[in-house]
């Protein structure tokens, strides 16, 4: 087959400068009282009086208080926050006192150190709080069970997905952000391609990949990398190890960025040299599969009306190569929203809610072909979708064609 010209990091957008971060954490200021508004609507129907937070995206979203990755276990409960009807509360220790000072200005700060139990009645008499909205799926029984014997004449409320449908609908600057992520892992990728060859191990690449987003742009990553060679591939969400690549076979490579604190996520999967007439196949018909669920998207944003729903979306991808029977079609979902969490709404998977995507939003589309032992191919990009602008779009830039490295 004939080679393509490989990207270069040159081929992508640079990494935002200090005047559009500036912009961005004006925007966030900016809109906080209106989420904030929307999100007490929401409690007023709901007949809630109080709503506690205990997502560190939801607390940025809503607070402005941060917390860097994998910082959520230690920090115990501070960052976590209690909305009340005309009321916002921060909780902190005394590691975090000042910082939450600094980023959430409108808030009250509350010391309660590490006893949330012990400071819970008070907190709650605070707000005249008689039932309150909880993020049940994220707020361990033990500590759910603590909060009602710590107030036993208030009803603790499981009130999940309120906020998450408020975040999965995306502002311009948050797209720009999301766009930005982006480009530091299409222009990171770029620059690993002439670093591959036959005999470098998945972890070296792996290690390599993170270098080059974090020079690149990246105030971190979106999630570990994944770099699998050749039959590894087959595995949807493995690790890197000591396994060196293989000539004629696959390099599969899932991985992201954050640039101020809104994520990437890419998977590309590449060939090590000439492929093989079966692996061209396999790739695709994935490729075939991912377009076929892009164009259901971007044919329901051109005849206006209503959206399809996640499960269309999948349905398209995975009917395509259900229908060409060769091999079977991916188990996992087609794909997720993104944002300030590497995987938030909307879904698009066969169990995704049978109501139209929201809009404006991003997402993931990355169907696969997993065959044990042999190969594994899947190929993600990041949709941007906007009905009303009419604006279907991928935020990912990194070719999508058969690249062949390593030689």
């Amino acid at each position: 087959m004939a080679n393509v010209a490989l990207p270069a990091p040159a081929d992508f957008a640079p990494a935002p400068d200090e005047a559009t971060r500036a912009r961005w954490r004006d925007a966030d200021r900016a809109a906080r009282p209106a989420r904030l508004a929307r999100l007490r609507e929401r409690m007023a129907r709901e007949g809630v009086d109080a709503w506690f937070g205990v997502r560190p995206e939801h607390m940025r979203w809503l607070t402005g208080f941060t917390l860097g990755p994998g910082e959520k276990p230690s920090a115990a409960h501070s960052g976590e926050f209690l909305v009340g009807l005309d009321s916002l509360t921060v909780l902190t220790d005394s590691r975090y006192a000042i910082q939450a000072r600094r980023e959430a200005p409108d808030a009250v700060v509350d010391e309660i150190g590490h006893d949330l139990p012990g400071a819970w009645a008070r907190l709650l008499a605070s707000v005249g709080a008689r039932r309150v909205g909880m993020e049940a799926a994220a707020v361990p029984h033990a500590l759910w069970t603590q909060l009602a014997e710590a107030a036993p004449d208030v009803e603790l409320v499981r009130a999940d997905g309120w906020v998450e449908a408020m975040r999965a609908v995306k502002t311009p600057d948050e797209v720009e952000r999301i766009a930005a992520a982006c480009a530091v892992a299409d222009r990171a990728l770029a620059a690993l391609l002439p670093e591959i060859r036959r005999g470098v191990t998945e972890r070296d690449l792996a290690l390599r990949l993170e270098w080059h987003m974090r020079t690149g742009g990246a105030e971190c990553l979106a999630f570990d990398v994944a770099c699998l060679a050749g039959p590894e591939a087959a595995l949807p969400h493995g690790s890197p190890g000591d396994r060196p690549v293989l000539d004629r076979a696959v390099l599969l490579l899932d991985f992201g960025a954050q640039v101020d604190g809104y994520r990437s996520d890419m998977t590309r999967t590449l060939f090590v040299g000439e492929p093989t007439a079966r692996d061209l196949a396999v790739y695709g018909l994935v490729a075939q599969s991912q377009q076929a669920a892009i164009d259901v998207l971007e044919a329901a944003v051109r005849a206006g009306g209503t959206l399809p729903d996640g499960r269309a979306a999948d349905a398209a991808a995975r009917g395509l190569i259900e229908r060409d029977g060769r091999w079977p079609p991916f188990g996992h979902g087609l794909g997720h929203g993104i944002g300030l969490a590497t995987h938030e709404a909307p879904a698009l998977s066969r169990n995704a809610p049978e109501t139209p995507l929201p809009s404006p939003t991003v997402f993931s589309v990355e169907p696969g072909i997993y065959l044990e032992a042999e190969i594994g191919v899947r190929i993600e990009d990041l949709v941007h979708l906007d009905a009303e602008a009419g604006v279907c779009d991928l935020l990912t830039r990194f070719p999508r064609e058969v690249l062949v490295v390593g030689d």
